[in-house]
């Protein structure tokens, strides 16, 4: 079971993540903050598995609750929730250790997925913040990515499936959605990304996404 504590400043947000998470057979709901100060202390009295953190919160706001709890060192992730018009919050939440950023107008399944996605130990980057982040980050990005694909030595090490799922992460899929694509479990998607991450000496799904554009991998759209 996979123990959520949703941080929202609105009652009425917060019941929605509540019946959502009460209608899934695999999450449970320990514990509601509405502001970052109580996420950061019911975090450390709760310890769930997942921070359902928003953004946008009273006192302490999200990026800062977040940082607190990563620096605190417990075994919570969180996965943080933002909109549109505020992705320098989503990339600051990134900064400031949290495992994932998504929108808050997805899917519930999408929602749910993430969830598990984090819990697993594995980190989910919303499809539509990709482009936002390879922008973000242009610097480190050549300046012609519409030549054909390059070769890397890093790229001799994965296997035709893992070079697959580096191209998958380069569109900003989750587990879940490569798991569709090339029918596979979670499971075995998790450990492909594991690998490949550690193939290609990427810290996480963010400089996965930057190779795989630098590489030509992957188009811009």
């Amino acid at each position: 079971m996979i123990t959520v504590l949703v941080v929202e400043a609105q009652p009425l947000q917060r019941l929605g993540f509540r019946m959502l998470l009460e209608s899934a057979p695999d999450t449970e709901i320990v514990g509601e903050a509405e502001n970052g100060a109580e996420a950061v202390r019911w975090t450390t009295e709760l310890r769930p598995d997942v921070v359902l953190m928003d953004v946008r919160t009273p006192d302490v706001d999200g990026i800062g609750a977040t940082r607190r709890i990563v620096a605190a060192g417990g075994r919570s992730r969180v996965l943080v929730l933002t909109t549109f018009d505020s992705d320098r919050y989503a990339f600051a939440a990134l900064r400031a250790g949290a495992s994932g950023v998504l929108l808050k107008d997805i899917r519930p399944e999408e929602l749910l997925a993430g969830i598990r996605a984090v819990a697993a130990g594995g980190s989910v980057i919303a499809p539509a913040l990709t482009r936002r982040l390879l922008d973000a980050f242009a610097d480190r990005l050549d300046d012609d990515l519409c030549g054909p694909a390059r070769e890397d030595p890093r790229l001799a090490f994965l296997t035709d499936r893992e070079r697959e799922v580096l191209v998958a992460i380069g569109h900003g899929l989750t587990n879940g959605e490569i798991a569709q694509r090339f029918t596979l479990s979670e499971s075995t998607v998790k450990t492909h990304v594991g690998r490949v991450l550690a193939k290609i000496g990427a810290r996480d799904r963010i400089q996965a996404v930057i190779l795989a554009y630098n590489l030509r991998l992957t188009r811009p759209v």
